[in-house]
């Protein structure tokens, strides 16, 4: 499907699916003036529920922006929110697998075109159990760095009110009344300056650059984090939860 037929198509879901969202949430966002006025960027948001990208896609929307998500494989088979992105043409990403390098070479046309590209790096729900933001997948800091694209932090609260997941027994909870409220904190562009020089293109092994892309992709879930405890009124911790280890080491 044309990147035209996309758009039309993304008008025509939002016509729909923001009045059946606006039934169960209050959305309210800050920030917009981050968003950059022009040339592609990578939008990179927390990640607490599955109804996480309509809560983003709505506030890009909104803003003017058609956003392309790059998101793990399984939002593509969660019910309405699955058909919703493959309809708008977005990518899914099947990690440790070729179709990832595809997914950001697809990304970095994207961004090439003056695009709007969403990446979760956490890759997978929260499992922080205070639901802050993990430590993340190094891809959006590597397509950044290869592409000189802005990365903005962007978090969110109130999601889990609507569609929640317990993660001790797999089953999801959905709570429609009353209406919950939904805020949005977009922050400024990450300075990634210190990384720019020393990190390899996408078409090149990470090989010893691993360690500095790393630190580029803490930078970034940091990022977000300030934005959520923001938002939440409250200190986030001093240590990101180890998405690898299932703790804060």
């Amino acid at each position: 499907m044309s990147r035209t037929s996309n758009r039309r198509l993304f008008r025509v879901l939002a016509g729909v699916v923001k009045p059946a969202y606006r039934l169960a949430a209050r959305l309210r966002w800050t920030g917009e003036e981050h968003l950059p006025a022009e040339g592609g960027f990578i939008v990179v948001p927390n990640h607490l529920t599955e109804l996480d990208p309509l809560t983003v896609a709505i506030t890009l929307y909104d803003n003017g922006i058609m956003p392309r998500f790059l998101a793990k494989e399984s939002l593509f088979r969660a019910p309405g929110v699955g058909t919703v992105l493959r309809a708008t043409g977005q990518v899914p990403v099947l990690r440790g697998t070729a179709d990832a390098a595809a997914a950001l070479t697809a990304a970095r046309a994207e961004l090439a075109s003056g695009g709007a590209v969403v990446i979760y790096p956490e890759g997978t729900l929260t499992r922080d159990p205070d639901r802050w933001p993990m430590t993340g997948h190094t891809g959006a800091a590597r397509l950044a760095l290869a592409t000189g694209a802005p990365v903005v932090p962007v978090a969110h609260w109130g999601d889990q009110e609507v569609l929640d997941h317990d993660r001790s027994t797999g089953r999801r909870t959905v709570s429609l009344f009353p209406r919950k409220d939904v805020r949005v904190r977009i922050g400024p562009p990450v300075d990634l300056t210190p990384w720019r020089d020393d990190v390899p293109d996408l078409t090149h092994p990470v090989g010893r650059h691993a360690a500095r892309l790393e630190d580029a992709t803490d930078a970034v879930m940091r990022a977000v984090t300030r934005e959520l405890a923001v938002l939440r009124g409250t200190d986030a911790p001093a240590v990101l939860w180890d998405r690898r280890r299932g703790g804060r080491l």
